[in-house]
């Protein structure tokens, strides 16, 4: 079993909304509620904590907390609301603002943790650009070998004293964080990664809502058109 981490509290300012970007609609529900609702429904998952902004509350069955003003503190936060746990439960932390994640990329994602034979297991896929390294003037400095490249993702999943130790630093650290692994692998945590399609996006500028938007259409629409369990 493992408990969940979901980040909601940041302000998404490229998004241009005027308010915190989990609270942005998409397909008809608040952004954030889409990945809790995959989490809260599957069994290995054992309970849900959410950091939310300020004045929102979480729904039934799901712990909310208050979000840190940095992307780690909120895990900080989260982590602690979820309470006591073994040092080698898992801990799975999801930013809201991937909406389209779904039950078999966390799977994937906790099976590859394996119980703690790494210290954390990552969602990511492959970059399939040509990527070009430049100097603050804009002029190509190198041409980097995108095959051992990967675009970092969540479903991130840790070990539980593995999250604590990495997140046990200084603020100026953890404001520096754009994803809790980094933090592992600076304390020379393993990670494994887990490859995940490109369509567990991350909501950042209006396209990608709009995106997202018609990716949830989509698969709306395939699930209705299912037959029924027997």
């Amino acid at each position: 079993m493992a408990v969940a981490l979901v980040l909601a509290a940041g302000l998404g300012e490229r998004l241009g909304l005027g308010r915190p970007k989990a609270l942005a609609e998409l397909a008809g529900r608040p952004l954030w509620r889409w990945s809790v609702e995959v989490l809260s429904d599957m069994d290995e998952i054992d309970r849900v904590v959410v950091a939310l902004p300020p004045g929102i509350e979480a729904p039934a069955g799901i712990v909310g907390v208050l979000g840190g003003a940095a992307r780690s503190e909120s895990v900080q936060r989260a982590l602690a609301a979820a309470g006591d746990g073994e040092d080698r439960e898992a801990v799975l932390v999801h930013d809201a603002a991937r909406p389209l994640l779904t039950v078999e990329i966390t799977r994937a994602t906790l099976l590859a943790f394996d119980g703690g034979a790494v210290d954390a297991a990552i969602a990511a896929s492959p970059v399939i650009d040509t990527i070009k390294q430049a100097d603050e003037g804009g002029r190509v400095l190198r041409t980097l070998e995108r095959s051992g490249l990967w675009a970092v993702q969540t479903p991130q999943v840790f070990r539980r004293d593995a999250l604590r130790r990495a997140l046990d630093v200084p603020a100026k650290v953890l404001v520096e964080a754009t994803d809790d692994a980094w933090l592992v692998e600076r304390t020379g945590g393993t990670v494994a990664i887990v490859p995940s399609p490109r369509e567990n996006l991350k909501v950042t500028t209006p396209f990608d809502l709009q995106v997202a938007e018609l990716l949830l259409a989509h698969r709306q629409s395939v699930a209705s058109d299912l037959p029924a369990s027997a």
